[in-house]
C-alpha cells in the first residue's frame, strides 16, 4: 500500500485542528467546570471543616457549661447540706433549752408544790401540837407553873441590853404612859410589890403598875410598857411557835 503524503498531512492537520476545537470548545469548558467544583468541593469541606470546628467549639463549651454546672449543683447541695445541718443544730439546741427551761419549771414547780405541801404539812402538826400542848399545859398549869414563869420573866428583865433599856427610858422621858401587868392568876402582895420594883427600875417611874388577871394567858405574864410589851406566858410563847414556823 502506497502512503499518500498528501492524505497523511491532511489526517495530521484535521487531527490538530480536532484538538484545537477540542481544547478550545470543549477541554477549557470542561476544566472550568472541573475547577468550579473543585472549588466549590474545597469550599464545602472548608465549610465543613469549619462547621465541624464549631460543632466542637461548641461541644467542648457544652460539655464545660454541664461539667460547671455539675460542680455548681454539686457545691449547692453541699451549701444546702450545710445550711440544713446547721438548722438543724441550732433547732436542736432551741429544743434543747427549752425542754432545760421545761424541766427546770417544772422541777421549780415540783419543788414549790412539794415546800407548799410541806408548809401546810408543817402547820397543821405545828398547830395541831400548838393545840395539844396548850391542853395539856392547861391541864398541868397552876399557881407553880406562873411562879416559875415570874422568876424567869425578873430574870429576863435584869438581862435587859443597854440599847433596849436606853430605848425605854427615852420613851418614858417623852411620856409616862400606864403600865399593866396581866397574869393568868392573881399575884399575891410580894409578888406584885417584887415585880413594881423591877419595873420601876426598868421605866424610871414611880407610877405603880395596874394588876389584872387574864386566863387566857394559861400561866405566866404579859407586861404592856407604853409601846413596849414584855410577855414570860404560856399563850404568846404558843402563838410566837407556830407564827415562827409559818413564816418559815
Amino acid at each position: 500500500m502506497e502512503l499518500n503524503w498528501s492524505t497523511f498531512i491532511l489526517e495530521v492537520i484535521n487531527f490538530l485542528v480536532l484538538v484545537w476545537v477540542l481544547k478550545r470548545f470543549f477541554y477549557r469548558p470542561v476544566m472550568q467546570v472541573i475547577a468550579q467544583r473543585r472549588a466549590e468541593i474545597e469550599k464545602t469541606m472548608t465549610d465543613a471543616r469549619a462547621l465541624e470546628e464549631k460543632a466542637e467549639h461548641l461541644r467542648e463549651q457544652y460539655e464545660g457549661r454541664i461539667s460547671a454546672w455539675r460542680e455548681e449543683r454539686q457545691q449547692a447541695r453541699d451549701a444546702l447540706s450545710r445550711e440544713l445541718e446547721t438548722e438543724r443544730a441550732r433547732r436542736l439546741d432551741a429544743l434543747k433549752q427549752e425542754l432545760g427551761q421545761a424541766r427546770e419549771k417544772l422541777r421549780a414547780t415540783e419543788e414549790n408544790r412539794q415546800a407548799v405541801a410541806t408548809r401546810a404539812m408543817e402547820s397543821a402538826a405545828l398547830e395541831q401540837g400548838a393545840r395539844f400542848a396548850t391542853h395539856l399545859l392547861e391541864q398541868a398549869a397552876g399557881p407553880e407553873l406562873e411562879s416559875r414563869l415570874i422568876d424567869l420573866f425578873t430574870t429576863q428583865l435584869s438581862q435587859l441590853p443597854p440599847e433596849k433599856l436606853e430605848s425605854i427610858h427615852r420613851q418614858q422621858a417623852n411620856a409616862t404612859p400606864a403600865v399593866t401587868v396581866l397574869s393568868a392568876y392573881p399575884l399575891n402582895e410580894q409578888t406584885q410589890e417584887h415585880l413594881t420594883d423591877h419595873l420601876a427600875r426598868i421605866s424610871g417611874s414611880d407610877k405603880p403598875p395596874e394588876f389584872r388577871v387574864d386566863p387566857d394567858l394559861v400561866a405566866g405574864i404579859r407586861v404592856t410598857l407604853g409601846a413596849w410589851t414584855l410577855a414570860a406566858n404560856v399563850q404568846d410563847e404558843l402563838k410566837g411557835f407556830t407564827e415562827f414556823h409559818s413564816d418559815v
